[in-house]
């Protein structure tokens, strides 16, 4: 990869978000991406704990697993379920960030409950593999096998995540589309890294941004796929924006965080999808960071967008979403 002229390094001025990266930096280390993977994921564990916000008493949590063939396998999953269930018949199909490398059922535990309880409708997460000891496609055939497994059931599903997982569910519904199968109702993308040009706009602008930085987003890439750049790659399962049109794409929700590395890869998403005829609406969020989720007990703004993500999932259930 060609190494763009970085700009200084921004940063938010609000002082909530500003507290929520300092108590970051004391859990998880700017730097824990150079280490070892054994040695990064113990720091993200005992970050994603302690940044872990109260779980609903109105929704309950029940795990198993997703049989899987090719190879043969079982993919731990987590339903959440709010006491007054809405839109039955519909799930929200929710794919955990974390770089392709970190994460699980435990690390996003709590916005899957906050957005079971905000708006009643089932939330399903799952562990896929990680890299790099599972290269892809391993994540995103976990993705189609935990998509496969819930529409054989009847329902409607809407399918998002954040960041490594926003990629994941854009990844789905193209290779949905290219083997003719049967596709999501909807998606919710947050903070996705979708696969742009590293060589303008936020790529270069936010490139040192807190939280993530455009190195650190390369190193995962490389990661993922044993070592490939980013800036070579052409495969859409791998970098969304790759793909040569988007007709016949579910209406999407997509929202960024301003001061991010990735956050133009949404904003493009967008524009493509609308100028192929798809319902899709853009968000861009001032002054909060990549990860921010887990801001939203301590930062008005990333609660608000909390909010506006659970209104979103609400339209795309009920088939009301329009750019």
């Amino acid at each position: 990869m060609t190494t763009p002229p970085f700009a200084p390094y921004p940063m938010p001025t609000d002082p909530e978000v500003l507290a929520y990266i300092a108590r970051t930096n004391n859990f998880y280390p700017a730097d824990a991406y150079t280490f070892s993977a054994d040695e990064n994921r113990a720091w993200y564990n005992r970050y994603a704990a302690e940044m872990r916000g109260p779980m609903s008493a109105e929704v309950s949590a029940t795990d198993f697993s997703i049989t899987a063939q090719g190879p043969p396998r079982a993919i731990p999953a987590r339903l959440y379920r709010h006491a007054q269930q809405a839109h039955a018949g519909t799930v929200f199909l929710y794919l955990h960030g974390g770089g392709f490398l970190l994460g699980g059922l435990e690390s996003h535990a709590d916005a899957c409950s906050g957005w079971c309880a905000a708006t009643g409708i089932d939330v399903l997460a799952i562990a896929y593999r990680l890299a790099p000891e599972h290269p892809h496609p391993a994540q995103l055939d976990d993705v189609q096998a935990a998509f496969v497994h819930l529409y054989a059931q009847g329902l409607r599903v809407i399918v998002g995540g954040d960041s490594a997982g926003g990629n994941l569910a854009a990844a789905l519904c193209l290779r949905q589309r290219a083997q003719g199968g049967n596709m999501p109702v909807g998606q919710l993308l947050i903070y996705p890294g979708l696969g742009g040009d590293t060589s303008i706009g936020s790529y270069v602008s936010n490139a040192n941004a807190p939280m993530l930085t455009t190195a650190e987003s390369a190193m995962y890439f490389g990661l993922r796929t044993g070592g490939m750049d980013c800036d070579s790659a052409s495969e859409p399962e791998l970098m969304p924006l790759k793909a040569a049109d988007f007709l016949g794409m579910p209406p999407a929700f997509v929202v960024t965080a301003d001061i991010d590395p990735l956050r133009d890869d949404g904003r493009t998403y967008v524009e493509r999808l609308q100028a192929d005829g798809v319902a899709a609406q853009y968000r861009n969020e001032a002054e909060l960071v990549h990860g921010y989720l887990r801001a939203r007990h301590m930062s008005r703004r990333a609660a608000a967008s909390f909010a506006a993500m659970g209104v979103a999932l609400v339209q795309l259930a009920s088939g009301g979403l329009q750019s």
